[in-house]
């Protein structure tokens, strides 16, 4: 259903009015004709009952308000405002006139007039169809004045109220990307030389999948300042990213010894040291691999993946129940990830738990066949772990 004709619902208050009683048999009856006419979509056979009427009619103020909600419905804005104008000069205490009005003057560009009513709309409407619509507009008009970090306030607000509503997502999108371009900008403009416009670049570099020109970029930060916090980091996360698609064995190599620079610089940085601990893992070295995933938990103990890493690490050990809480663990902090799962299984299995374990594998199976839409990308940016073919049967090790 469009946006508008949810307006024009949630703005029903402004469709009602009490005719003069000599008028009401003839004014009702065409009245609940159009009516009908709107609950049935067929907005311009109303459109024209109602302007008979308000030819008839022309001092009845809902009348005027009514034909100018669906002007605005169908996007002809001048019409609408000009409706909604006369409303208002008839009845200026007719409810929820104002912000309609300040939503048609957006639409036609006047922001700066149509602003102050847009806030207030805004931050009073009770309707959540005149809440979301309102802040369309106000994010467009804030925009439109150069005004980039209230778009983004509001942007975010939105976003808490209707989350999983396409349009104000892919609004949000533009605002924040825009707002992110200015920040970089003005960056730009009075640091060229900074290590912050160094990181910047960098990191937009990391984010294309241009991983030896990020790493470029990060060694000249690490130039200007060689004990630069989280750089050995992201050169690291470069060369674990380029290994996936290269596979090149020195490029793990070189990584580790990144990481452990950062380590060095940071000791609490948790996410260093579950990278260094899954490289152990993979490597077999399952010692080594539990110090280091044990290290980041006791910085970050809800740390998913690091969760992970040390009951994978436990079952590998021939310690299951050990491993159990941390496998549940990091299921709890992320439930759709299928490594997750599968290690649960083999867990549950060598503990003889024949029921734990078949559901741990049923809910594997279903994430793994369906991981491109599932799984989400880890919030804390580090390297995850993968399950490489689906087992035949519960048999198996994880690799």
């Amino acid at each position: 259903m469009k946006l508008r004709f949810i307006v024009v619902a949630a703005l029903s208050p402004l469709l009602f009015f009490a005719p003069a009683q000599a008028q009401q048999t003839e004014m009702q009856r065409d009245y609940a004709t159009a009516q009908r006419a709107l609950a049935a979509g067929d907005t311009d056979g109303a459109l024209k009952i109602f302007e008979r009427l308000s030819h008839a009619n022309p001092d009845v103020a809902e009348i005027h308000a009514t034909i100018g909600v669906i002007y605005f419905q169908q996007g002809d804005y001048p019409e609408a405002l000009k409706q909604l104008d006369e409303a208002k000069r008839i009845k200026p205490e007719l409810p929820k006139l104002d912000g309609l009005i300040a939503m048609s003057q957006a639409e036609l560009g006047d922001y700066k007039v149509a602003l102050p009513e847009l806030e207030q709309t805004f931050r009073t409407a009770q309707d959540e169809p005149v809440k979301r619509m309102s802040g369309l507009e106000l994010e467009r008009a804030y925009t439109a004045l150069q005004q980039d970090s209230k778009a983004v306030e509001v942007a975010l607000e939105l976003q808490r109220l209707f989350p999983s509503d396409p349009e104000v997502l892919y609004h949000n999108e533009r605002i924040f990307g825009n707002f992110a371009f200015l920040t970089v900008q003005k960056l730009v403009a009075v640091a060229p030389d900074s290590i912050w416009r160094q990181q910047a670049t960098a990191e937009a570099k990391e984010s294309e999948g241009s991983f030896e020109d990020a790493i470029a970029a990060y060694q000249k930060i690490l130039a200007i300042d060689p004990k630069h916090r989280g750089i050995h980091y992201r050169i690291g996360r470069c060369l674990r990213e380029r290994e996936r698609h290269t596979h090149h064995p020195e490029d793990l190599t070189n990584a580790m010894a990144e990481f452990q620079q950062e380590l060095k610089l940071n000791p609490d940085n948790a996410n260093a040291s579950y990278e260094i601990g899954e490289l152990h893992r993979l490597a077999g070295e399952n010692d080594a691999a539990k110090t280091y995933f044990e290290a980041a938990l006791k910085i970050y103990p809800d740390f998913p993946e690091a969760n992970l890493g040390l009951g994978t690490v436990l079952v590998s050990m021939g310690q299951p129940a050990k491993a159990l809480p941390y496998l549940k663990t990091a299921i709890a902090n992320d439930p759709n990830d299928d490594a997750s799962w599968y290690r649960l299984s083999l867990a549950e299995r060598a503990l003889g738990h024949k029921a734990e374990q078949e559901e741990a594998m049923k809910q594997f199976l279903k994430l793994h066949d369906n991981e491109g839409t599932s799984r989400a990308e880890s919030v804390r940016d580090v390297s995850r772990q993968e399950v490489k073919q689906t087992p035949a049967s519960s048999s198996g090790t994880a690799p």
